[in-house]
């Protein structure tokens, strides 16, 4: 089993996070109902640095859910290969990126579509996704998924998918997401392994785990204090020394 946190470039836990693996507080922590899946599809999740401290995110819980999966924090990386810790043909991976494309340029009764450099949907998408050996999935906001993708030029090596889910994001109210068919790093791999692999059953366990998380949230956010996001200099009272 590939270990997803066997990597340099992850920072040490902060002083309020009580699980070593998932970094969040004993509160939220649903790492012990986690039962690893195999799955045939790698998955690689690249994390902008920015999104670190966001206390809802998903990615460590996704890779923590798969036996073949990467997980990496960063701006950038070399190659393919680098990112991952191992070989990797980066013609045969795919980018989940949707960029500019919009929900009603997808190809009629399409969720998922492969597209080419250009952004347009190929051809023959069911032979595309066959060709699929792992996928990449950008971890932040917009912005930050596409500065991801910038300085990654290896990526355009690769495939490029799209997603236009059904239903919107667990996430409810919790999160504020620019555009309705945005989902969290779990749900977007989720979704993806799902359908390439044929096996509804891993997307069923990671939102699972994910529904556990935030009613785990929502019942305990007004007893949590809520932290202190103002520059030192704004905040109230003398300054300390030291």
């Amino acid at each position: 089993m590939t270990d997803p946190f066997d990597t340099d470039d992850i920072e040490p836990a902060a002083s309020d996070a009580e699980c070593p693996r998932c970094l969040k507080p004993a509160a939220l922590c649903v790492c012990d109902a986690v039962e690893p899946i195999e799955n045939r599809i790698g998955l690689l999740i690249l994390q902008h640095p920015q999104e670190q401290a966001k206390e809802l995110g998903t990615a460590r819980l996704t890779a923590l859910h798969l036996t073949d999966a990467v997980f990496k924090i960063g701006l950038s990386w070399p190659s393919l290969a680098a990112a991952l810790g191992r070989p990797a043909d980066p013609k045969r991976w795919a980018v989940l990126y949707l960029g500019s494309m919009r929900p009603q340029d997808f190809p009629p009764g399409r969720e998922l579509v492969v597209l080419d450099r250009k952004g347009v949907p190929l051809p023959e998408q069911e032979a595309a996704l066959a060709e699929i050996e792992g996928v990449v999935v950008l971890d932040g906001t917009w912005s930050q998924a596409k500065t991801l993708w910038w300085r990654n030029p290896w990526m355009l090596k690769g495939r490029r998918i799209a997603l236009k889910p059904q239903r919107p994001s667990l996430y409810g109210k919790l999160r504020r997401e620019p555009r309705r068919e945005a989902l969290s790093t779990l749900e977007s791999a989720a979704f993806l392994l799902s359908r390439l692999e044929g096996r509804p059953e891993i997307e069923t366990a990671l939102l699972a785990s994910f529904a556990r998380m935030l009613d785990r949230y929502r019942a305990t956010q007004p007893a949590r204090p809520r932290p202190d996001r103002r520059r030192p200099q704004q905040r109230r009272g003398r300054p300390r020394s030291g």
